[in-house]
């Protein structure tokens, strides 16, 4: 199974990203927990997919990252 992807990104998807970082105020602390769940490089399930952190969701699709959200927005696809 295919990794998801976290370098390398088209620049408008890494510009969105950034944007939906700032836009939605997530924490260094959140961000950190982020970067451990990165560093076990975890698989890219086909489709939409989301992980939940509690105070964010990263959403993606494939092996893209495609934006975060904050808790109660509702996200979809497969939870990881």
């Amino acid at each position: 199974m295919p990794k998801i992807q976290w370098t390398d990104l088209p620049p408008a998807l890494r510009d969105h990203l950034f944007d939906r970082l700032r836009e939605r105020k997530i924490s260094p602390e959140d961000l950190y927990q982020l970067k451990l769940w990165r560093e076990t490089e975890p698989d890219a399930p086909e489709g939409d997919w989301y992980k939940d952190f509690g105070s964010f969701k990263i959403c993606g699709h494939g092996r893209f990252p495609k934006t975060f959200l904050l808790r109660g927005q509702p996200a979809k696809g497969t939870r990881l």
